[in-house]
């Protein structure tokens, strides 16, 4: 006899769902509390301004509040939602002008702001230097990412902060598992034009 398969996440996310879509506005409040956080971080990496952020995640679960009766469980209910997220964030993005770019990234020390850590990152005492080539590090990153293309940065987003599987991703992005695997490793050569050289001033010194 085969063993049952194991559970997972998604599983009390369907019965949330189904509470949900029969009027339990309690269900789908738990399932705002429990991806509210991640969904906020997506769109902080999206657009790069904390208050945008809040009100594209907001706007992400109203949207889907009102979706949610046509959901029919195709997706999972998280990369259905991640979906969402993407083309409001899109849509918030597009409403901006052209020629205004937000700069700032998160604040250091910050335990979201997890994109495309250094992995070589000091392990030993830091010194003013390395903390100086560490920020300079950090703000090449940022400047590749704003760079890329919305389709590549969404991409790399789900892969490198929210950890999704490319299959998770190509059901997210609505496309095929070959194209998200084009559009990460586009992006990844991308920042890693501009990380490359940074590095290679930090030869011979210890990290």
């Amino acid at each position: 006899m085969a063993p049952s398969p194991t559970s997972t996440p998604s599983d009390g996310d369907a019965v949330l769902v189904e509470r949900a879509q029969a009027g339990d506005a309690r269900a789908y409040e738990l399932l705002v509390i429990k991806y509210q956080r991640r969904i906020q971080r997506l769109a902080r990496h999206m657009v790069r301004d904390s208050d945008l952020a809040q009100d594209i995640a907001q706007e992400t679960f109203l949207q889907a509040w009102l979706a949610l009766p046509r959901f029919r469980g195709e997706a999972q209910f998280y990369t259905w939602l991640y979906r969402i997220a993407l083309n409001t964030a899109k849509r918030a993005l597009m409403a901006r002008t052209r020629d205004r770019v937000v700069t700032q990234a998160a604040p250091a020390g910050s335990d979201d702001d997890e994109t495309f850590r250094p992995q070589n990152e000091p392990t030993t005492q830091t010194t003013p230097e390395s903390e100086l080539a560490a920020r300079e590090i950090a703000a090449a990153v940022h400047e590749a990412m704003q760079a890329l293309s919305d389709d590549l940065r969404e991409a790399v987003t789900l892969r490198e902060i929210e950890g999704m599987s490319y299959e998770e991703i190509a059901e997210a992005m609505n496309c095929p598992v070959g194209t998200v695997r084009s559009r990460i490793f586009r992006a990844r050569e991308a920042i890693s034009a501009k990380v490359k050289p940074l590095l290679s001033h930090q030869t011979g010194k210890r990290w």
